[in-house]
């Protein structure tokens, strides 16, 4: 159904397109602003080599590199030349793109943050991730839930960044809040492929929703990313898989109206449903209570697993990272970015 991945697409069809980006090095300013050059030149490589491509996605640390630098002089802001860059590059190629950024936090560490800009260069989605891949990175935990947007042809998408994507309540959520294409952006390095294909087929099948995931490629003298760009319909079945070579686009069609048929239309393994009425065959409506200790616990602020105490890894210092000394709170959301959220609904 990728329809030769997306050369034929149909009407109602969503063209993704996923860049396997070579690994950079991002040290100074300087930096920043060529690999930013360099980004905006793919968004245009990628219009070039398939017309009727609606979204290009890039994956997690595409501006940044893996280096963890917290250097606040390369750090970036929704405001600032980095994210207006991408806006002109969406506007003038007329496409959809997903892009990653290391965001200032006068508050603490930086976020590691997702935006989906549309073809007129508008700001569609802003998200934080919610699960930093710990203890190995330093960033803030996000603090703005999990939005979904309104994306090219009738779609809905969602964004979830890289260990975002082993946690199976994110993609419930998306699926939850509407989304039919979840995508998952990452930096992930080889040790980690195996559990990265089945969470992407598992994300898709368990909640009838397309996912679409992509990983930096290439190595930048230190550290390799795998690439594998991999597109998955809402039955589970990869409709898309990349390979390890950098810069390479991987492309495919998926069809949010399908999506939305299964979870009208299916009866077996219909499991966004069925999670939330359980037994509807023995009582009508099904059940709807919570069974799940986990989550109440969480709710009430109370999770604490049987072997908690037996936990080595509590923080970031097998990393080379001290111990934190703030306690999260939530923190307070800007003026900016309470702007963003609320012109985004």
């Amino acid at each position: 159904m990728s329809g030769l991945g997306g050369l034929n697409k149909s009407p109602n069809g969503v063209v993704l397109g996923m860049v396997q980006l070579q690994l950079p090095q991002v040290v100074t300013p300087d930096d920043l602003a060529e690999q930013t050059d360099r980004i905006c030149a793919m968004v245009a490589k990628a219009r070039r080599n398939m017309p009727s491509m609606d979204l290009v996605v890039f994956p997690e640390y595409a501006l940044h590199g893996l280096s963890m630098d917290t250097n606040p002089d390369i750090m970036c802001r929704l405001d600032g030349p980095e994210v207006a860059a991408f806006r002109r590059a969406c506007q003038e190629n007329s496409i959809w793109g997903c892009f990653s950024i290391m965001e200032y936090n006068p508050q603490g560490n930086p976020y590691n943050s997702g935006l989906i800009i549309d073809s007129a260069g508008e700001l569609k989605l802003y998200y934080r991730k919610l699960h930093p891949w710990v203890p190995v990175e330093p960033w803030e935990p996000g603090n703005i839930g999990i939005p979904v947007c309104e994306g090219p042809n009738d779609s809905t998408l969602a964004l979830i960044i890289c260990h975002d994507g082993m946690f199976p309540e994110m993609a419930r959520e998306c699926a939850y809040k509407g989304a039919e294409i979840m995508l998952r952006t990452a930096g992930y390095t080889a040790p980690i492929r195996h559990s990265w294909q089945i969470t992407n087929q598992a994300n898709a099948f368990c909640n009838l929703m397309a996912t679409a995931s992509v990983c930096m490629c290439g190595s930048d003298g230190s550290f390799d990313s795998m690439g594998e760009g991999m597109i998955v319909n809402f039955d589970g079945v990869p409709l898309a898989l990349g390979s390890h070579r950098p810069d390479e686009i991987i492309t495919a069609e998926v069809r949010p109206d399908l999506v939305r048929e299964a979870r009208q239309h299916w009866a077996v393994e219909n499991n966004i449903y069925q999670f939330g009425h359980r037994g509807y065959v023995a009582v009508k409506g099904g059940a709807q209570d919570c069974p799940y200790t986990y989550m109440k616990d969480l709710v009430d602020g109370s999770y604490r697993l049987p072997w908690e105490e037996q936990v080595v890894h509590k923080d970031g210092t097998s990393c080379g990272f001290p111990v934190p000394s703030r306690t999260y709170e939530g923190e307070e959301i800007s003026a900016e970015v309470a702007g963003v959220m609320e012109s985004r609904g």
